[in-house]
């Protein structure tokens, strides 16, 4: 299902979004390379029952980019700006990876317009120093050739086992991400980079967290990931593949994120 795309002006920079259904508003927020059509797939049983708004990030899909760094505050004030015009005082989000940190900067900045929280395949934790190192790198490697990068970044997203099985998907996947420009890419990337860590909000947060992860993500350590929830209400829900779960385990997660939204 593909719903007709509408935009605003935010500080002059065209932001690009979908907006279906009624009921509770849930926000779509796609991740790094990605754009708003990673949540097609979903959007029909979403809408069923709620009121859908998939945004494309600062600098991917058909938003335009802001400036050389977009910070996660960045992106989250844009979000903010895009509910506001719509009029949604609160809504449920749901992150994919970086989607995930700006949702958790959302959170943070406007904590009463949250009415639930959903990550997948994201973490609340700050890059570590060799995250930031190769955060560097990967500006380096997207300058000297962004096809190449594009590709590359995209097919590790995935666990070794489904790389073959998914490989038609995952070429559509790549060809999405190289509409990504430059400039967008290495403003998310120097944004991620200087994120703060918000592990505080999984401990103090009055509305429900669910997170979902990767047992072979390549991009998240699952063990390292598992330690920020403990002695906390966040749900976990694990799967047995990647960093790609919307697409590795499609079903399973519909299923748990139309449960999530139940409960709210």
């Amino acid at each position: 299902m593909k719903p007709e795309t509408k935009n605003i002006l935010y500080k002059n920079t065209k932001i690009n979004y979908t907006d279906i259904g009624k009921g509770t508003a849930v926000v779509l927020l796609h991740g790094f390379l990605e754009n708003l059509s990673m949540w097609n797939a979903f959007m029909a049983d979403f809408s069923k029952k709620n009121r859908v708004i998939a945004i494309d990030l600062l600098g991917h899909g058909d938003t335009e980019c802001l400036g050389y760094i977009h910070t996660m505050e960045d992106q989250a004030d844009m979000v903010h700006q895009v509910l506001r015009e719509l009029k949604i005082r609160k809504a449920v989000f749901m992150g994919h990876s970086m989607g995930g940190y700006v949702a958790l900067a959302f959170a943070e900045l406007y904590p009463d317009a949250v009415k639930g929280l959903a990550l997948l395949n994201s973490t609340s934790r700050a890059d570590s120093k060799e995250r930031k190192q190769n955060r560097d790198r990967a500006i380096v490697a997207v300058k000297q050739n962004h096809t190449a990068f594009v590709r590359m970044s995209i097919a590790n997203l995935f666990s070794e086992d489904n790389r073959e099985r998914l490989s038609d998907v995952i070429e559509k996947v790549k060809k999405e991400a190289l509409k990504t420009p430059l400039q967008g890419i290495v403003a998310a990337l120097e944004g991620m980079k200087i994120r703060i860590d918000r592990e505080v909000l999984f401990h103090f947060s009055s509305y429900p967290i669910v997170l979902i992860l990767g047992k072979k993500d390549g991009v998240l350590n699952y063990e390292d990931s598992l330690e920020q929830i403990e002695k906390t209400k966040v749900e976990l829900v694990t799967f047995p593949d990647g960093h790609m779960s919307h697409i590795e385990n499609e079903t399973e997660l519909k299923t748990v994120l139309l449960g999530f939204l139940k409960k709210i």
